[in-house]
C-alpha cells in the first residue's frame, strides 16, 4: 500500500479514484464504514481507492497545548486502511496553509489536483476554513468540478453513535471490553523500546519500556496484554501504564513483561495491545509487597488470556 502526498505528486494510477475523506483517528467502527463504503464504489468503478487522512490531526494545530488523544499513529492508520482494502493512503499536512484554504479550494484541490472521480464521508464530516464546509456543500461544490460526494450516516453500537471521543472515554475508565467493541480490536500503543532503571529486572520481571508519545492516556494501571514484537509474532504479557508512583521520581512510561520470552528488545518498535484492565495503580511500601502484587498481577493476566475451558 502506498502513503501518498500532494507535494510528492499523484502518480497517474492513483488520478480518477474514489477518496474516503475524513480523519480517521482509531479507525473505528464509523470509519470502517466510510472506508468500505469507498472501497465497495472503487471496485464497482473499476478505480482505486484512497483513503485521505490529517496529520497532524486538525485539534493539535488548533490547540497544540490539549493533553495527549491521539488512538493511532500514521503508520497504524495505513496499515488499517491497507488492511480494509485501499490501495493507496494519501497524507494531508494539516498546516497553517491547509487551515486558511476555503471549502471551495478544498473540494477544487480533490477534484483537480488530486483528480479525484467520487469522495465519500461521513455525514458529520466539516472541512476548509473555519469549518465552513459540510457533507451538503461538498456535493453542491463537487459538481463543478465533476466530483461526485457521498456521506455515510453514523453507526451505533448500543444506544450512542460509535465515536472517537467515546473510545478516549472507555480508555479512561479502563474499560477496555467497550474500546475493543467500537474498535473491533484492541486499543494498541506502538513505540520503540528504550533503556530503564532495570528495576523490574532486579525483581524477576524484565520490562519493554516505552513512552507512551500522543497517545491517548488510558487509565494507569495494570494491564493483560498481547505484545507484537518487530518480526511480526505475538506474545502475551502484563504491563503497566502509569507514573510507577513506588519510585521516586515518578516517571510515566510503558513498561510491558513478556511471558516467557527473553531476548533483547532495545531500540526495536513493538505494539502493545490492551485486552483486559486488571487494577488500578498504586503505590507499595516496600520492594517485597511490590513483588508479591507483581506475581499475582502475571497469574490474573495468564487467566484473563487463557481462560481455562468450561466443563
Amino acid at each position: 500500500m502506498q502513503r501518498l502526498t500532494l507535494g510528492g505528486g499523484i502518480p497517474e494510477a492513483f488520478r480518477n479514484s474514489v477518496v474516503a475523506l475524513g480523519n480517521f483517528d482509531g479507525f473505528h467502527l464509523g470509519h470502517q464504514a466510510v472506508v468500505g463504503r469507498a472501497v465497495a464504489r472503487a471496485a464497482h468503478e473499476g478505480t482505486p481507492a484512497i483513503v485521505a487522512t490529517f496529520d497532524p490531526h486538525p485539534v493539535r494545530f488548533f490547540k497544540p497545548d490539549a493533553a495527549p488523544f491521539r488512538l493511532t499513529s500514521l503508520d497504524q492508520r495505513q496499515e488499517l486502511f491497507g488492511g480494509a482494502g485501499a490501495d493507496a493512503m494519501l497524507v494531508f499536512g494539516f498546516d497553517a496553509v491547509l487551515a486558511a484554504t476555503t471549502a471551495e479550494e478544498f473540494v477544487r484541490l480533490l477534484g483537480q489536483e488530486l483528480g479525484a472521480r467520487a469522495v465519500v464521508t461521513g455525514e458529520d464530516f466539516t472541512f476548509g476554513a473555519r469549518r465552513g464546509g459540510n457533507a451538503a456543500l461538498l456535493r453542491e461544490l463537487g459538481s463543478r468540478y465533476c466530483l461526485a460526494a457521498e456521506a455515510v450516516g453514523p453507526v451505533a453500537l448500543g444506544e450512542e453513535p460509535v465515536s472517537s471521543s467515546r473510545i478516549r472515554q472507555a480508555l479512561g475508565q479502563g474499560d477496555t471490553a467497550t474500546a475493543t467493541r467500537l474498535l473491533t480490536r484492541p486499543f494498541a500503543i506502538r513505540g520503540t523500546v528504550q533503556h530503564g532503571d532495570k528495576r523490574g529486572r532486579e525483581l524477576g520481571y524484565p520490562t519493554a519500556n516505552m513512552v507512551l508519545s500522543d497517545y491517548q492516556r488510558p487509565a494507569y494501571g495494570i494491564y493483560a496484554v498481547t505484545v507484537r514484537l518487530s518480526d511480526g509474532s505475538e506474545r502475551p504479557g502484563v504491563a503497566n501504564i502509569g507514573v510507577r508512583p513506588t519510585f521516586d521520581p515518578p516517571v510515566e512510561l510503558l513498561e510491558t513483561f513478556v511471558f516467557d520470552w527473553s531476548g533483547d528488545l532495545y531500540g526495536q518498535e513493538i505494539e502493545v495491545a490492551l485486552h483486559h484492565f486488571i487494577r488500578p495503580e498504586r503505590r507499595f511500601e516496600g520492594m517485597d509487597a511490590l513483588a508479591e502484587q507483581m506475581r499475582a498481577d502475571e497469574a490474573e493476566a495468564r487467566r484473563l488470556l487463557f481462560p481455562s475451558p468450561r466443563a
